[in-house]
């Protein structure tokens, strides 16, 4: 049966781009509206996959309505020159810190955890990078929430938390988990971890997020030609191993379907911000106790360090070449006489020797 396309007419993707930025409308905030992906609006608008369904018609709906000369009448921020003055509409309140973080975690966890485990191929340890991401962005809000693509920041450090090679160290990561109840589910997983981290990294960006080329290169930190061949590497790698997924569309189709039929969840937004301040706070503590040590101890060097030079005393060495002492004996005669006659002597010595004058 062939796909229902919508019944309003859809200009080009470069048309799709103009009126969305017409609007000043984000690719979050168009997806956000339309209850989609927000990969799902980049797929659309660089014209690799076509609006079905209910989806596709109220986005050509939307479209339509951008591509409509606005009614001043309708727009509260212009008044017709004879209108009285009136006092504008008050706008939104603004986000907390804390709500806009709750917004983005409510939005983005969800299917990021999902995306994790088709890296590490681990339920929990794809919470925990998922966690610890969004934990790193609420102690550095104030950078993530300037950036101009928050969820792209959470995403690259919960991809870089999940392909960590210091996870094997870890006595609970050291045994396998239970696999997927599917066979095919099992194929596909064992397909993608067999491939280097690099190359599945790309692979989950480009055929599982939706991100185009040039994208998947900056958060894979390579260039765009060596992104386009690890994503063929991959492709090939996966298509020997299942080989019907050579085709992309269907690819794309099994990677949503493995990462939606596992029971991943994540914790409730506030308890990530707890967890976060307390592990900030535990931290900070940590390094004030460091530096209070390395200067207790240099200060306590300092005090007992001396103040001058001592030269060192030199080891012991034995004496060489004495000749050893002769023992004791009897006298003889010759030496009997020679020891009466030192006894006889006075103490002073003999008289001392005088010249005789003439």
């Amino acid at each position: 049966m062939a796909p229902q396309v919508s019944a309003s007419p859809l200009p080009p993707p470069k048309e799709r781009r103009r009126l969305r930025r017409s609007r000043t409308m984000t690719h979050a905030q168009l997806a956000a509206r339309l209850g989609v992906a927000r990969a799902t609006v980049r797929a659309w608008e660089s014209g690799r996959r076509d609006p079905t369904g209910d989806e596709g018609r109220a986005y050509a709906e939307l479209l339509a309505s951008f591509a409509r000369p606005t009614d001043p009448r309708n727009d509260p921020g212009k008044t017709s020159p004879g209108a009285p003055d009136q006092d504008p509409a008050p706008g939104p309140e603004p986000l907390t810190p804390a709500q806009a973080f709750d917004a983005l975690y409510a939005f983005c966890a969800p299917a990021l955890v999902r995306q994790t485990y088709l890296l590490c191929g681990r339920r929990e340890l794809a919470r925990e990078a998922v966690e610890h991401a969004f934990q790193q962005a609420w102690q550095r809000w104030p950078e993530v929430a300037q950036d101009r693509d928050p969820a792209g920041w959470v995403r690259a450090v919960a991809y870089d938390c999940a392909l960590s090679p210091w996870h094997r160290f870890r006595p609970r990561h050291r045994h396998p988990e239970p696999p997927p109840a599917d066979p095919a589910d099992r194929d596909l997983l064992h397909a993608l971890l067999r491939l280097p981290p690099s190359y599945r990294r790309t692979l989950v960006l480009y055929d599982g997020v939706g991100l185009d080329l040039p994208e998947t290169a900056a958060e894979t930190e390579a260039s765009t030609p060596a992104a386009a061949n690890r994503l063929t590497h991959a492709r090939e790698a996966v298509a020997a191993h299942v080989p019907e997924l050579a085709d992309t569309a269907v690819l794309h189709r099994r990677l949503t379907e493995l990462a939606s039929r596992e029971r991943l969840s994540a914790s409730r937004p506030p308890t990530v911000r707890t967890v976060g301040e307390r592990r900030n706070v535990f931290w900070t503590r940590a390094a004030i106790a460091f530096t209070v040590t390395i200067i207790g101890a240099t200060t306590l060097t300092l005090r007992t360090a001396p103040t001058h030079y001592e030269p060192p005393v030199a080891p012991a060495r034995a004496v060489q070449g004495v000749p050893r002492p002769a023992p004791m004996g009897p006298l003889s005669r010759a030496e009997q006489l020679l020891r009466d006659k030192l006894r006889q002597d006075s103490a002073a010595g003999p008289d001392r020797v005088e010249p005789t004058p003439r």
